[in-house]
């Protein structure tokens, strides 16, 4: 059909695939899968998935099903506000495929626009919370408290009375779902939560941290300085959950003394979207730089002494550290912070400043017209949140006549809450005086004008805020406009060329799957709404839960992880809980493939757990024989096996099936990374396999793009036996008794992106997701056949076919060439290309996915530009290139240089810039050399740099 979705996704002809089948040597597709995925495990049933949509249908079908969300003005707070987005934050970011089908900037040459946005973040909220660094980001408000917590617990105390506490204090009028997260992390840790009004008497030898929120639920803003002091006085760290508005008015918590303050960034201009996604910031002090979770962007210099953004201190990183990680974190919300830090940019100072006080202004004429009619003020001091004593008047009256205007509050036992935003009028604050003169029969007053100040100066902060130049620079839209395409133009994304890194399937994210994100209906509401409000997210998660379910091989979903590493945190705690409830207490040895991805062994020591390593062998393949001795060994005390298929390296492994028996005939549960998924849609499955629980990566997947490094969604799929333990959430009442508490947030984690991979499987349907596996194997193995005369492919199945990603081996050409697998990945950037994965799952190496999105002459440009690189290599080795002086070791080259007089190299200047003809046509310009990551280390800068940068 000329309008089918699967034509426009799948990048492939049918002219195409005649001609690719005949380089790969194959007379079919379906030969070429017969004799790339074991015959054992192909799964030939037809899935019971709808057939596909038309684009243009797919966007009637959501448009009804968000039509039956009731869109109400919420005032129920919680740490999620209406916001306003300003157009050109919304239109030129989170509406631009230039921003968010970035990938993470672990390559920082082409990476400098997302990360100086970024350290914009980092800065917006360093000055905010007074602290000396920040990261960018994490995930959401509540697993930001629970980083906090580990931090913490990691840093304990110096005196030796310190060394086993185990105690973390949290406040009550702490946010409910922040404390139930921080319940979820501290069980597997063996930390014993206390939960208390009274923190002041609970103070020990044993406690290490304490947990305050500021303000707190109920809107009190309490002077925390002498309580902080004692802690301070006694070893004991004190993190603090701030509002990041009330912070432009209110005293930092790092000058009260805190250890360090986690909150949400979402009312700095990111909708709330019934939950997320929305950036969390965690701040402390440089002393815990080191225990910091999540990425810390910082400044460095290129090769030519330029200043160079990057990321800093990697080596915290799950992916370094494996089980010994600071966190399992691996997606951030990068978008999101990018978002937040840009409306920071666009408003400046004294435009945060100002919606703070226009924020607190209404919230105090509304205390006063509240008051006037008799109503109980509960808050002596308050930001934006009040708590009202319901008095004589039922909760169920005040509930039913705020309903009836299409009004959420939020309701206590006998007291109802009222926490305003920047979107609350004038209006708004009289129309709810309004309803509560009404319901006791009364006329009110005429509200209050003018502005209204009511915080106490003690609470007030004294120093200034967001004081570099970056955000008094850019406040009219044409200059923001302009900011925001000039860092954009720096970076390379997917509307530049394909980005082929391995295990990461960076492919299409298609407009009508993006398109209804920004819909009013599904952009704003709240997560805590009642569910008679939200019926149209209702039926979508109802769909694809099963969907997912049904892809997978599984009986039930839980869409709540708001990231993979979430999702293997969730799938090892069901698991968890399932040896619980068997009275199997003594199940913790996790086995783990030494190839896995590094946050299987950070996520299992987060579930407390115990690594014990599975060797592979020659072949990339779990050695049998192996894990056949540990399973023996640790017989009765196996919890799980974590295993990714295909394998890390990119081959179907025969044994899989006897390896997930092996696993259950000694009590033990397999837990599948559904990293490499996108080989298995329709083909085959973890649960046909024997898996019990996998994850998703639904920005892999299915779709849902990366940003820069997140957002991300990371769903759980599992069988019958671990259904009834999936996660629950106490606050809105979700899951059932033997559910394991809440993993994220909101209950849906990061909701309202969950449409774009409803509409990718909706527009694809039952035939579609199976052919863009089908695809995705394809183009992996036209690259092989393209490219292994010129370099070696690592590993093969028994048919030497690759599944959907393939590993070349660079190692010799160090020693032949004096090329490393950094320099061809450098050079990769001259020729317009993203480097594939690099030195993963083993050093020396490139791991290239192409995805099923990319067209044969996309593959072509990239296959032309790796041979091109090896004609460089051979010319070095031959001597017609130097050893010391070549593209690839300079690579890569920006135009400042190439146009300098001081160019002078061994080789041309359009060697260096065009070794390609098309390049010619059209050039992507690096805006930096090779960036010098040592120096960025040892010289830590992680906010942003002075003025004279950005007018250079």
């Amino acid at each position: 059909m000329y309008n089918s979705f699967s034509n426009r996704h799948i990048g492939i002809s049918s002219n195409d695939l005649a001609s690719m089948l005949e380089t790969i040597g194959i007379s079919s597709l379906d030969a070429l899968i017969d004799e790339t995925i074991p015959a054992n495990i192909q799964d030939d049933r037809e899935l019971n998935i709808p057939a596909e949509l038309s684009e243009a249908d797919y966007l009637s079908l959501v448009k009804e099903k968000v039509s039956k969300n009731q869109i109400f003005k919420n005032y129920i707070g919680l740490g999620y506000y209406d916001t306003i987005v300003p157009s050109v934050i919304l239109r030129n970011i989170f509406e631009n495929p230039g921003w968010y089908t970035q990938y993470t900037p672990y390559q920082a040459e082409i990476s400098q626009g997302r990360l100086e946005a970024l350290l914009n973040f980092q800065t917006m909220v360093m000055s905010l919370t007074g602290f000396d660094i920040a990261n960018a980001s994490l995930l959401d408000e509540g697993t930001a408290g629970a980083e906090a917590m580990t931090l913490l617990y990691r840093s304990r105390g110096k005196e030796k009375k310190k060394a086993e506490a185990n105690q973390v204090l949290v406040h009550s009028a702490v946010f409910s779902q922040t404390k139930e997260i921080l319940k979820t992390r501290a069980i597997p840790l063996g930390l014993e939560m206390i939960e208390t009004n009274d923190v002041e008497s609970k103070l020990g030898d044993k406690v290490f941290a304490v947990f305050l929120q500021y303000p707190d639920t109920k809107g009190e803003i309490a002077d925390f300085s002498p309580f902080i002091s004692a802690c301070n006085g006694a070893e004991i760290g004190v993190a603090m959950a701030c509002d990041i508005m009330s912070l432009a008015l209110l005293k930092s918590p790092a000058s009260l003394g805190a250890s360090c303050a986690f909150g949400s960034t979402q009312r700095f201009g990111v909708p709330m979207g019934f939950g997320g996604p929305h950036a969390a910031y965690l701040a402390t002090k440089e002393e815990f730089k080191r225990d910091l979770a999540g990425r810390i962007i910082g400044v460095s210099v290129d090769s030519r002494g330029k200043s160079a953004y990057r990321m800093a201190l990697q080596t915290r990183e799950q992916h370094i550290r494996r089980e010994k990680a600071t966190s399992n974190i691996c997606t951030s919300q990068a978008l999101l912070a990018i978002m937040a830090s840009m409306y920071a940019v666009y408003h400046g100072p004294e435009g945060i400043k100002a919606i703070a006080k226009q924020i607190h202004s209404h919230t105090t004429r509304l205390r006063d017209g509240i008051s006037d009619l008799g109503f109980e003020v509960l808050n002596v001091h308050f930001f934006d949140t009040l708590t009202i004593n319901a008095g004589s008047i039922g909760l169920t009256e005040v509930r039913e006549a705020f309903e009836a205007k299409k009004i959420n509050l939020r309701y206590d036992e006998s007291s109802f809450g009222i926490s305003l935003s920047e979107k609350t009028s004038f209006e708004d604050v009289e129309e709810i005086i309004s309803i509560l003169a009404n319901l006791k029969g009364l006329t009110a007053s005429a509200v209050k004008e003018g502005e209204l100040m009511s915080i106490g100066k003690q609470f007030l902060r004294e120093d200034k805020i967001l004081e570099h130049p970056v955000f008094s620079m850019y406040h009219s839209e044409t200059e923001m406009m302009r900011y925001l395409k000039r860092i954009e133009n720096k970076d390379l994304s997917l509307t530049t060329s394909m980005i082929p890194l391995g295990s990461c399937t960076m492919k299409l994210n298609a407009a009508s799957e993006m398109i209804p994100i920004s819909w009013p209906e599904i952009a704003n509401l709240h997560p805590f709404a009642p569910k008679e409000q939200f019926l149209g997210y209702q039926e979508m998660f109802a769909e694809l839960e099963y969907y997912l379910a049904e892809i997978t091989g599984f009986v039930a979903t839980s869409l709540q992880p708001n990231s993979g590493a979430q999702g293997e945190f969730a799938g090892l705690m069901v698991i968890r809980a399932y040896h619980e409830e068997h009275n199997q207490l003594s199940r913790n040895i996790c086995l783990i493939p030494s190839s896995a991805h590094g946050t299987n062994p950070a996520s299992a020591i987060m579930a407390g757990l115990q690594v014990v390593v599975v060797k592979c062998d020659d072949e990339g393949n779990i050695d049998v024989k192996d894990l056949k001795t540990k399973c023996e060994k640790y017989s009765e005390n196996l919890a799980a096996l974590m295993i990714t298929y295909p394998s890390t390296h990119g081959v179907f492994e025969e044994s899989v099936k006897s390896i997930c028996s092996m696993i259950h005939d000694h009590g033990g549960l397999v837990y599948m990374d559904g990293a490499n998924m996108n080989a298995q849609v329709g083909l085959t499955s973890p649960g046909y396999i024997g898996a019990d629980v996998c994850h998703l990566n639904l920005h892999k997947t299915f779709s849902i793009p990366h940003g820069g490094g997140g957002p991300g969604v990371g769903p759980i799929c599992v069988n019958d036996k671990l259904k009834p333990f999936l996660p629950g959430h106490e606050y809105t009442g979700l899951g059932d008794t033997k559910s394991v508490s809440a993993i994220s947030a909101a209950p849906w984690g990061s909701a309202s992106i969950l449409f774009i991979s409803y509409g990718y499987i909706r527009m694809l349907g039952k035939v579609g997701v199976r052919e863009a596996s089908r695809y995705a194997i394809l183009n992996a193995n036209y690259i092989k056949s393209r490219l292994e005369k010129a370099y070696q492919v690592l590993y093969t199945g028994d048919k030497n076919r690759v599944a959907h990603e393939l590993i070349i081996d660079l190692r010799e050409f160090k020693q032949s060439a004096n090329v490393s697998v950094e320099d061809v990945a450098k050079r990769l950037i001259d020729y317009g290309f993203h480097a594939p994965t690099m030195s993963w799952p083993v050093a020396g190496t490139i791991m290239i996915e192409p995805t099923e999105s990319e067209s044969k002459s996309e593959l072509d440009r990239f296959c032309n530009a790796m041979l091109a690189i090896r004609e460089e290599i051979d010319d070095i080795i031959s001597g017609k290139l130097c050893k010391e002086d070549n593209p690839l070791l300079n690579a890569p080259h920006t135009i400042e240089y190439i146009c300098s007089e001081n160019f002078s190299n061994t080789y041309s200047r359009e060697r260096a810039v065009y070794p390609l003809d098309y390049l010619k046509q059209y050039k992507y310009w690096v805006p930096v050399s090779r960036v010098d990551n040592t120096y960025g280390d040892r010289n830590l800068v992680c906010a942003c740099p002075p003025l004279e940068s950005y007018l250079s």
